[in-house]
């Protein structure tokens, strides 16, 4: 994969780049906003221009007032829906053996448990549905990047969406209860592993970029998640979790394990 050059600019802080979902939602709210700011500079010109004398000269610089007081906000929260969807370029680590972040946010359960439910049809013959992962949780909240990204070079071999409840995404029985999107992975090696985007009390609407079948990069797109929620990785059988609950994620560049294939055969070398 090749990856961009670092941009150290402050324009990438202040402005940084856009994912496309965003634009549904802050252009329409940009464009408020400058028609209210036009139409308060018309109503101020034209006081200027006519001066105290026109017809309803309180009327129009009233009228002025309420439009800038109205503007001011609409900017405002169009430049917050620009960075809630911020999408900046992540650089992962050389190590291959790494398994990434799929998420910014913090870690909010490390536990073992069974593959979602919802994914346990799709296991290749002789895999049983019974074997633990580790199951790594990270809670983002509205202020985090909120595109998630692959774990690992990957093929998705299913997908599941799941309605259900928009409980606080940091409980564990969100897990289960919450509406989320399953993946089943499996990495050219062959080992399976599993992903969760789970909705939470803002986040209503989950975004995949993917469909069954396609074979993704590490640390590429794979989709977002709207006003804060959770994602879960299930790492695969033997994998041993590298973080600990509380920490601070970074999509695509946090190492939260390493694939036991890839540490396999380093070590038969």
């Amino acid at each position: 994969m090749n990856e961009p050059k670092p941009d150290f600019s402050n324009k990438s802080y202040l402005l940084p780049h856009i994912n496309r979902e965003g634009r549904k939602f802050g252009i329409p709210t940009l464009i408020t906003a400058l028609l209210l700011t036009a139409a308060a500079a018309a109503c101020a010109v034209l006081v200027a221009v006519r001066g105290g004398d026109m017809p309803h000269h309180a009327f129009f610089t009233s009228l002025a007032a309420v439009l800038s007081f109205l503007a001011a906000p609409f900017l405002l929260l169009a430049y917050g829906v620009f960075l809630f969807f911020r999408d900046p370029e992540r650089y992962p680590p050389e190590d291959e053996s790494a398994i990434l972040s799929p998420a910014d946010g913090r870690i909010c359960m490390v536990k073992d448990c069974p593959l979602p439910a919802e994914l346990l049809d799709a296991l290749p013959e002789g895999v049983s549905p019974q074997t633990l992962h580790t199951r790594v949780s990270v809670f983002m909240s509205v202020f985090n990047v909120h595109v998630n990204r692959m774990p690992t070079a990957a093929k998705i071999l299913k997908m599941a969406h799941v309605p259900g409840k928009f409980l606080n995404a940091s409980l564990d029985k969100a897990s289960t209860d919450n509406e989320r999107c399953c993946y089943l992975m499996q990495t050219p090696c062959g080992t399976l592993y599993g992903v969760v985007q789970i909705a939470g009390l803002v986040a209503k609407r989950i975004v995949p970029f993917v469909s069954d079948g396609a074979e993704l990069a590490r640390a590429e797109r794979f989709g977002l998640i709207r006003f804060g929620s959770r994602l879960d990785v299930y790492l695969p059988a033997g994998a041993k979790a590298e973080v600990r609950e509380g920490q601070i994620m970074v999509a695509g560049e946090t190492v939260l394990g390493h694939l036991p294939c890839r540490k396999q055969n380093e070590e038969s070398k």
